[in-house]
């Protein structure tokens, strides 16, 4: 597939990924989603989500798998060995004429391989350098942690997210989204499109640091305050709101149900539809003062009308008048007319199928210059050598650099 298709705001920014896993490659794909020409650097072995599937029945060539294809559609796929002279030297030529590089290696990796960010910045003083760390870079703050290794658990639990997250009778849970990877990778992408601006105002590029720690605790925000305001330590609380009444996940007889109605205007209306009218001016749940106090009785109530009834009809009564919807599984979400209407599923040819496949949509809405898939994932180094001629690489020799770093066995 090519590119003709991005017309995305940053069409025409080039930007060289070096990133793997999911909080690097999920970061870029937002950058390509926004029409940027995203060079994904693939050692070669090739990405480690690659081959890790699921892979669909009947892919008999597995150039990779679902966990590969969400995350790096509209992307171009060169496979460079930077333990080699030879393709540091071809990084180099890519990084020449590129707008950003990405990475989201451990602390000092990049420095290792003579393409830190300072070396980078002295032969292109524009290029952006992102970086996506467990616990940041020691450029923008030395952590004490710099050294560690991490996954979306540990910035998950360190973060914040796992101690307010679980059971109302205390027992801790993760997040079932990775966030721990992909909020840091939305940040970063913020960070990135922020220095990008910059640049072109100023023609002077920028390190650019997301820690995962320091995003997860950025998204678990409401633990600071309102310790350091009340001394109030944010534990689990089930399903429910700590400080509103009713925001819950209620029993319906096929599954369950979310409803909120904790402010003045919807509690009163949901007393109604469910046949309490009584209980607006009940002292036990007349304001969400009183119902957060109260909030045992306010479940019992609520549940108790809704267990007795299907999701579509609680969705029949409710919709539209209070805060409501389903707790969806993977097939609710795709037989949902929001989800066609919003396309956020999208589905991309897949090589060795002859199909296309489902994976999730942008959910960046533009009216001017709309994102979206207009490129599969990529092959592992399918575009070696295109890439590398477009940087200045003689053909010849481009061709010769993609032979000796020709792909090893997948893992």
């Amino acid at each position: 597939m090519s590119t003709s298709g991005a017309a995305g705001p940053l069409q025409g920014i080039r930007i060289v990924d070096l990133t793997q896993a999911l909080a690097g490659p999920f970061c870029t794909m937002l950058l390509a989603d926004l029409g940027a020409d995203v060079v994904k650097v693939e050692p070669p072995q090739g990405d480690m989500t690659r081959f890790s599937g699921p892979f669909t029945l009947g892919d008999r060539e597995r150039h990779y798998g679902g966990y590969f294809a969400s995350i790096n559609r509209n992307k171009r796929s060169v496979v460079l060995d930077l333990k080699t002279e030879g393709g540091r030297e071809a990084l180099l030529h890519l990084l020449d004429g590129a707008d950003a590089l990405v990475e989201n290696a451990r602390t000092g990796v990049m420095d290792r391989l003579g393409l830190g960010y300072e070396m980078l910045h002295a032969r292109n003083p524009r290029l952006v350098y992102g970086a996506i760390r467990g616990f940041g870079d020691p450029r923008t703050g030395r952590s004490p942690y710099a050294e560690w290794p991490a996954y979306d658990i540990v910035a998950q639990a360190m973060g914040g997210v796992v101690g307010m997250t679980g059971t109302a009778e205390g027992e801790t849970v993760r997040c079932g989204p990775s966030v721990g990877d992909i909020y840091p990778a939305t940040i970063a992408a913020v960070g990135i499109v922020s220095a990008l601006l910059h640049a072109v105002r100023t023609g002077e590029g920028q390190f650019v640091d997301v820690a995962m720690y320091d995003a997860v605790l950025a998204l678990s925000e409401a633990l600071i305050y309102r310790y350091g305001y009340a001394g109030f330590v944010t534990r689990p609380t089930g399903n429910g709101h700590p400080q509103l009444c009713p925001f819950d996940v209620f029993p319906a007889a096929d599954g369950q149900i979310a409803i909120a109605a904790p402010t003045e205007s919807h509690w009163p209306v949901l007393a109604a539809l469910i046949g309490r009218p009584e209980l607006a001016s009940d002292e036990r749940c007349a304001s969400n003062r009183a119902r957060v106090a109260n909030a045992p009785f306010v479940r019992e109530v609520v549940g108790g009308w809704t267990s007795v009834r299907t999701r579509a009809e609680i969705m029949e009564t409710l919709a539209g008048q209070v805060p409501v919807g389903p707790v969806n599984l993977a097939p609710d979400i795709l037989a949902d007319p929001h989800v066609a209407a919003r396309q956020m599923v999208v589905e991309l040819p897949h090589p060795g199928t002859g199909r296309s496949l489902p994976v999730a949509g942008t959910p960046i809405k533009l009216t001017g210059t709309p994102p979206g898939p207009h490129r599969r994932p990529p092959l592992l180094g399918e575009h070696t050598v295109e890439a590398l001629v477009e940087a200045g690489v003689d053909r010849d020799h481009a061709e010769r650099l993609a032979r000796t770093i020709r792909p090893t066995e997948r893992i």
